[in-house]
Parts: structure tokens; C-alpha cells; sequence
């Protein structure tokens, strides 16, 4: 249920988060509209901006982008602020529908335009449900609860969740895979999106195992990139729901199978980022990790590269530039494999017999450099 751009195999320059803006969730904006078009409701007027408590205490205002009152209805919608986060949510309208339900029906939700709906079992929500996350569910409800109180009433009402355009959107997102259809989801833990903290992106690696737990698929990949990811797929023919796009993030996928085991499981990625795995680094990324230029020297020394190499790779600045000298030498083959090894060591130590591991090291056209199973 991410709403992270999708990872490639190489390194896309994320800063650091350090002075950026932050920005607001979708259930954050979801909710202030919520609120609104229940104040619109019950009061006949739209608070504009409208002031929200999020999860850990603060209050947050939303300014209105629109506003619609009918009879026993209201409709409010927000453009959201993701801040400096490239979430693909960022300048969508929230809009939220507010109408009157029938005594004691409470709160009910519903999957207007762009947000779409659970098929599958293992989310956080059942299959039939919109896709707005147990938080933001949360967040609406006291927010409308609130507003109740004031005016003496019992929250009956359903509440309608609309994200123009967001089918589109939902399709550059893992929603897809997960067997949410036709639309984005609705989520925020804590109402504040945090700039590059990609809390979404290991979000959507957790719910990808519990999907593939939930419909017994007992063989996962997770894959690096497009290319690696193409690759495993092809290589072991999975089911698309069984390849996990977990970009950079090897250790939050490695964690949460160790809680959640499966029978087996595929870590595949290019050889600069499966280096890094193989030295102990859980985070891939450029900004949080570095290639180990002389341990892969190291590697190709003992694979047997001449003197001339091995003197020449020590100069090289990347992963790729230590590769390329080794194919010079006819040992590409050789040293993915080492790397390969390293890599599944460490995983296999992060695992701790929570699954069956193998690692495949998959070049820049694709094909596969090394593939280490037992």
C-alpha cells in the first residue's frame, strides 16, 4: 500500500532529510476534510481552514480547495502537502463526502473515485473494504466524534473518500500487486510525512509478505530494482504478488521475514548494492552506505586476478569500475559469485532460519551474474 515511486538498480541521489520540509498524510488531509464537511453538516457552515488533532497530540490546520452542501450531505476537499517528500500523492485533492446514515449506524467508510478497494486477505484491512488504513480509520473517527459532541448527536454518518485521478496514480505504487484495485490508499501513521524517510516504501514491504503469507505464496523475491526484479521473476517464474520491490531496503524486508517466516526467499539486486549487502550494510543507498572498494579487491585476488588487475581495480572509484576490470579478466563470473556468497551469509544471519535464502546477482542488460543457493 506504498505510495513510493518505484526503485530502479542504481542509486537515484536521495538527500538527506535534514532541513526539508515536512508534509501531511493522506489520512491526515482525509480526516480535516472529513471534519469540515461534518461541521458544514451539522452547523451549515464550513470551518475554513479546519484544525485537526493528529495521533501524537499536535493540532495541524488544513486550508479548504473546495466545499459542496446539500441536504443531510457536505462534501470538503484538500490538495495535499506531502512537503519536500517525492511521495506520488503530492498535489492530489482529498476529498471527503460526509452523509447522514440511518440511527445507530455509526461510522461507516466507503471507496469514492481514486481510492481503492482490499481483494486480498493479509492487509490490515479485509477484502471488500476501502483501502484506508486502522490510523487513519482512527483519526477520522475521533475527529468526527468530536464534532458530535459538540452538537449533541451520535456520529451516524458514512464517509466517502475520493482522490481524483488517483487509479492513475495507484499505478506507480505497489497497490497492484497487493490486489488493491481501483484506486490509491488512504494511509498516515502519524498524520506527518516525513521527508525521505520512505516509511511508506518498508510499509509496503511488510504488507507485501503478509499478502503473499495470506494467499500461500511460499516463495518471495525481493529485488533491488526493476531490472533485478524482472530478472528473479523470470528466473524462478513467480507469480507477480511473490516479487517485492524493496529498493534499498534489504534489512527492513531480512526483519520482517525473521518475524513473519516463509519457506523461501530470493534477495536479488545488482552487483554494487549486493556488495554492500555482502559486507554487513542493511540499507543500500548511496547516502547511508558505501561500496568497499578494497574488500572487493580483496575478492578479486582471490579469484585469481592477474597482478595488473587487481592493481589497477584499486583505483577504481565504484563496485561497477572493480566489475569491469574483472570481466577484462574473464572473472565477472567469478567474483559475482563471491559477492553472492557474502551477501547470503549475511542474510542467512539476519534470518536466523526463518526462511530458505538464495541470492542472484543480476547485471545491468538483466542477465544473471551469479545465483548462490545452499
Amino acid at each position: 500500500m506504498s505510495e513510493e515511486p518505484q526503485n530502479d538498480d542504481q542509486d537515484e541521489g536521495r538527500p538527506n532529510a535534514a532541513g526539508l520540509r515536512r508534509g501531511w498524510t493522506t489520512g491526515a488531509c482525509a480526516t480535516a476534510a472529513a471534519k469540515a464537511a461534518y461541521e458544514a453538516v451539522l452547523g451549515g457552515n464550513f470551518p475554513d481552514p479546519v484544525t485537526i488533532r493528529l495521533p501524537r497530540g499536535l493540532r495541524a490546520e488544513f486550508a479548504l480547495a473546495t466545499r459542496q452542501l446539500g441536504a443531510g450531505t457536505a462534501s470538503a476537499s484538500i490538495i495535499k502537502d506531502a512537503g519536500d517528500d517525492p511521495d506520488v500523492t503530492h498535489g492530489a485533492e482529498i476529498i471527503c463526502t460526509v452523509t447522514s446514515g440511518t440511527p445507530g449506524s455509526g461510522i461507516r467508510f466507503a471507496a469514492g473515485t481514486g481510492v481503492g478497494t482490499v481483494t486480498l486477505p493479509g492487509l490490515p484491512v479485509p477484502p471488500g473494504e476501502p483501502a484506508i488504513n486502522p490510523k487513519p480509520r482512527e483519526m477520522i473517527r475521533a475527529a468526527l466524534e468530536e464534532v458530535a459532541g459538540e452538537y449533541g448527536v451520535q456520529a451516524d454518518i458514512l464517509v466517502t473518500i475520493a482522490i481524483p485521478g488517483g487509479e492513475l496514480l495507484a499505478a506507480k505504487t505497489a497497490n497492484p500487486r497487493l490486489g488493491i484495485v481501483g484506486g490509491l490508499s488512504v494511509l498516515g501513521t502519524t498524520g506527518v510525512v516525513i521527508p525521505y524517510s520512505c516509511a511508506s516504501w518498508v510499509h509496503s514491504i511488510h504488507r507485501a509478505v503478509d499478502v503473499a503469507r495470506a494467499t500461500g505464496i511460499e516463495h518471495v523475491a525481493g529485488a533491488t530494482g526493476r531490472t533485478s526484479e524482472t530478472a528473479v521473476q523470470a528466473h524462478w517464474r513467480l507469480d507477480d504478488r511473490a516479487v517485492i520491490d524493496m529498493g534499498d531496503f534489504a534489512g527492513a524486508l531480512l526483519k520482517y521475514v525473521r518475524a513473519h517466516p516463509l519457506r523461501h526467499l530470493t534477495i536479488a539486486g545488482g552487483f554494487g548494492k549486493l556488495s554492500k549487502l555482502a559486507y554487513g550494510h542493511m540499507d543500500l543507498h548511496s547516502s547511508r552506505s558505501s561500496v568497499d572498494v578494497p574488500g572487493l579487491v580483496q575478492r578479486l585476488a582471490r579469484c585469481g586476478a592477474s597482478r595488473d588487475v587487481i592493481t589497477e581495480a584499486g583505483s577504481a572509484v565504484s563496485a561497477g569500475g572493480v566489475l569491469e576490470l574483472a570481466t577484462h579478466d574473464g572473472l565477472a563470473g567469478a567474483l559475482s559469485l563471491d559477492v553472492a556468497r557474502g551477501a547470503r551469509e549475511v542474510c542467512r544471519a539476519a534470518l536466523a532460519g526463518a526462511a530458505d535464502l538464495d541470492v542472484l546477482v543480476v547485471a545491468r542488460d538483466g542477465s544473471v551474474l551469479a545465483h548462490v543457493e545452499a
